[in-house]
């Protein structure tokens, strides 16, 4: 099987995102998992779609997804490729009501991300891995090509969390550069770096393999990086560790 399946990402992402929007701002019950981190029906339906959609199209790729990760707990091993799922990301915007959460899928082969797509429910948006490059359709549209852009000098945007305090913004500013800021949730925003909306989104915080998969797969096809802060290569695969991320910085150009 080639890598190029970013099209065939994009259109389960899609699906499990119409199915996902009449659930948004519908006053659906929110339950929170044992780590307090919240999740909803949207969450669970969306997983159960996807699960289903890759195991019909792909029935030898194991898959890891959000969901059956805080249910079963994750595998103590893995092998060279595997899916990660995260079948709404930003589950705290969508029980806010903000329009920043997305439905992600993410193919590793040795641990790296080779094809990957994300849709941004709201939205319409859809982004996706297309051979050496990565596109871009907003619903029933014609898909185009993104690409990062170079660093601007003085107009440098950085994505934050909505949480993220002002010292700690002082410091990130300090530390790589950047003019303004822009708050959003979710791995949407490694995909408006990777269409050259924004340059550069510093985590020094914990994540999860199946948050940032598939939009670093993007993002990466559209020429910019996910990295340590050091500047090495960001693995996936850490079964040994859960799959707990480290601190990272994805860029542009």
């Amino acid at each position: 099987m080639s890598d190029d399946i970013g099209a065939e990402l994009a259109e389960i992402c899609e699906a499990a995102a119409e199915l996902i929007l009449p659930l948004w701002r519908s006053g659906l019950a929110v339950i929170h998992k044992a780590d307090q981190s919240p999740v909803t029906e949207a969450d669970q339906r969306a997983e159960l779609l996807i699960l289903e959609a890759l195991k019909a199209r792909f029935p030898d790729i194991p898959t890891i997804s959000e969901e059956d990760a805080s249910e079963f707990g994750t595998p103590d091993a893995i092998g060279a490729r595997f899916f990660l799922i995260d079948p709404l990301d930003g589950t705290k915007a969508f029980v806010r009501g903000d329009p920043h959460f997305t439905v992600n899928i993410g193919l590793i082969q040795d641990g790296r991300p080779v094809a990957g797509a994300v849709a941004c429910p709201p939205t319409g948006e859809v982004w996706h891995t297309a051979g050496k490059g990565a596109m871009k359709r907003v619903r029933d549209g014609a898909a185009t090509p993104v690409h990062v852009r170079p660093w601007p000098p003085g107009e440098a945007l950085v994505l934050i969390s909505h949480t993220m305090k002002e010292e700690t913004i002082q410091a990130l500013a300090a530390q790589y550069g950047f003019d303004r800021r822009e708050a959003m949730d979710s791995s949407i925003k490694l995909c408006r770096i990777a269409e050259g909306a924004a340059d550069i989104y510093p985590r020094h915080g914990p994540t999860m393999e199946w948050d940032i998969a598939a939009g670093h797969a993007v993002l990466a096809a559209a020429g910019g990086s996910v990295t340590t802060p050091e500047g090495q290569p960001f693995g996936y695969g850490k079964a040994d560790q859960g799959f707990k991320n480290g601190w990272f910085v994805a860029r542009g150009g």
